[in-house]
């Protein structure tokens, strides 16, 4: 079967940043819609067409990934604010209550300093801004169903951080 949208792949890949340093790895086939959430674009249209058995590398720029690095989304809120044991690395969802910042976006912040009077939030996704390489192979393609295609999505996450989050902890 070929690819065509909406279908259900099964891929590996390896994804690295423009320097070759391993980001993430898949080397246990997972399944995404083609046609809907799962993928970015540039991993559709190469896609598009092939069976299984095909294997290509890609050259990811960052507005093809996880975006531009938008300074705007980095921010200083009270170290009252936060748990006792805040420390770099920590992701919460939204602001927290009592934030003095206004006008951000709702998105998941990382913490990624902390201070005795207050901690800084980057909003940015960890690879916003970056670019990167991936080598991905069509293991399988199946007709997607109709749950499938109506969530948009088979329902697993896209990437896994190896850096700077605990292991297993999916991208956002």
């Amino acid at each position: 079967m070929q690819v065509t949208r909406p279908c259900v792949v099964s891929l590996r890949w390896r994804l690295e940043d423009a320097q070759g340093q391993l980001i993430d790895e898949l080397a246990e086939p997972m399944e995404f819609l083609v046609g809907g959430d799962d993928l970015f674009a540039k991993v559709e249209t190469a896609l598009d067409g092939q069976q299984a058995g095909f294997e290509t590398d890609l050259a990811l720029q960052p507005e093809e990934a996880f975006g531009d690095y938008d300074s705007a989304l980095v921010c200083f809120e009270a170290r009252g604010l936060f748990p006792e044991d805040v420390q770099p690395g920590m992701q919460f969802e939204g602001l927290p209550d009592g934030a003095a910042t206004e006008g951000m976006p709702e998105a998941i912040y990382t913490v990624t300093e902390v201070y005795p009077e207050h901690v800084v939030l980057d909003g940015n996704h960890p690879l916003a801004g970056i670019g990167l390489r991936m080598h991905l192979a069509l293991l399988d393609v199946r007709e997607a169903t109709e749950q499938e295609v109506t969530a948009g999505s088979v329902g697993e996450p896209i990437f896994m951080v190896q850096t700077g989050a605990p292991p297993d902890e999916p991208l956002h």
